[in-house]
């Protein structure tokens, strides 16, 4: 609770700082500056189980599918959906062939019921965490392949060390936003300027073209003055116009684009088959099939912890954002400011040996 008195603390030091003879009303009229919690109305009216409902329809686009999510009928969900609509006086859903859609009224109200349920669950989260210790949950949005070589190998010494943490790690619905991911922390590209954000700048993915040992004896060794004859596996990931990959798109106008994937394994897998060359990170390099070709300048992008500030007031929470500061960080050689093609064997490594069983 000690955050609480700070908060009202700083409230008290900052207050208007007239002189007391300027002042039209004091603290102490309490019928002049009662809070919200003093207003016995419950403005919102009887519909919060209804929002909770239309809420999980909002997600699954399906009625059926809320229905299961929620551990209740079809029919009912149907019910409350129509009531809240009724006393909303606004249509909120449109059925179509392929489930329901939001109306422009129906996704206002979605978007600030999701900001709603993300920070209830903080609350009751860093609750739960206060009375129980080291102990909680804690949303992590990192990209699958870093998650899978990187972080979700090091779970397991993270939870010898705070055993009642859980970690619920979650593919990012958006690179870019961590509100919109609505988890604590994320491994972002880029900082984020806002007041209630906090930016750490970690090291750097370095990317590098690769090819696999069976493209090159199909196809030769591709170097900077023969790749009209080769074949690339493209990434709408790479298609950003920032100047930042201008060196991999002049490398694929020269040769043909045979397929593209968004799937960052199977784009990887792609590339291990020998369908093509690839842009990779370094890491892979590891993998005793991969080549890395020198027809281009290495693509480097800074990587970034973002978290919400108030969640880092909860140990859990500030336990694991250290915790993803340290393994993107520069003591991960993978993830020095230079890239090093010469980086040796280390502890950061276990999880791709252990996926491609390189032990």
């Amino acid at each position: 609770m000690g955050r609480i008195a700070d908060i009202r603390a700083h409230r008290k030091a900052t207050r208007n700082p007239l002189a007391e003879s300027e002042k039209p009303f004091t603290d102490e009229q309490e019928a002049l500056v009662r809070s919200a919690l003093d207003d016995e109305r419950i403005l919102s009216g009887q519909i919060w189980g209804e929002l909770r409902v239309f809420l999980a329809v909002a997600k699954a686009k399906s009625f059926s599918r809320a229905a299961e999510m929620l551990g209740t009928s079809q029919p009912t969900v149907g019910r409350q959906v129509k009531r809240l609509q009724d006393v909303m006086g606004s249509q909120l859903f449109i059925s179509t062939q392929h489930g329901v859609r939001l109306t422009p009224k129906g996704r206002e109200l979605a978007k600030s019921l999701s900001d709603l349920d993300h920070r209830l669950f903080a609350l009751t989260n860093d609750l739960r965490a206060e009375s129980q210790g080291t102990a909680g949950q804690v949303r992590i949005s990192v990209t699958d392949g870093l998650n899978t070589f990187f972080l979700a190998p090091a779970l397991t010494d993270f939870s010898r060390q705070f055993p009642k943490i859980q970690v619920h790690l979650k593919s990012p619905l958006n690179v870019m936003s961590l509100r919109e991911n609505k988890t604590d922390m994320m491994l972002g590209f880029s900082p984020d300027g806002s007041a209630d954000i906090t930016s750490k700048r970690l090291g750097k993915l370095h990317f590098i073209p690769v090819a696999s040992k069976g493209y090159i004896k199909k196809n030769g060794l591709p170097t900077r003055t023969n790749l009209d004859r080769h074949f690339f596996v493209d990434s709408e990931m790479y298609g950003a116009q920032t100047g930042l990959w201008e060196p991999w798109r002049n490398c694929t106008s020269q040769g043909t684009i045979l397929h593209r994937c968004d799937n960052s394994f199977a784009y990887g897998m792609l590339v291990k088959a020998g369908v093509g060359i690839g842009l990779l990170g370094s890491y892979t390099i590891i993998e005793r099939e991969a080549m890395p070709l020198e027809i281009m300048q290495t693509i480097s992008v800074p990587l970034y912890a973002l978290a919400l500030t108030e969640r880092l007031n909860a140990k859990p929470v500030r336990l694991a954002f250290d915790w993803i500061c340290d393994i993107f960080g520069t003591n991960n050689p993978w993830f020095a400011n230079e890239f090093r093609a010469d980086v040796k064997s280390s502890g950061y490594d276990a999880g791709f040996k252990m996926l491609f069983n390189l032990e």
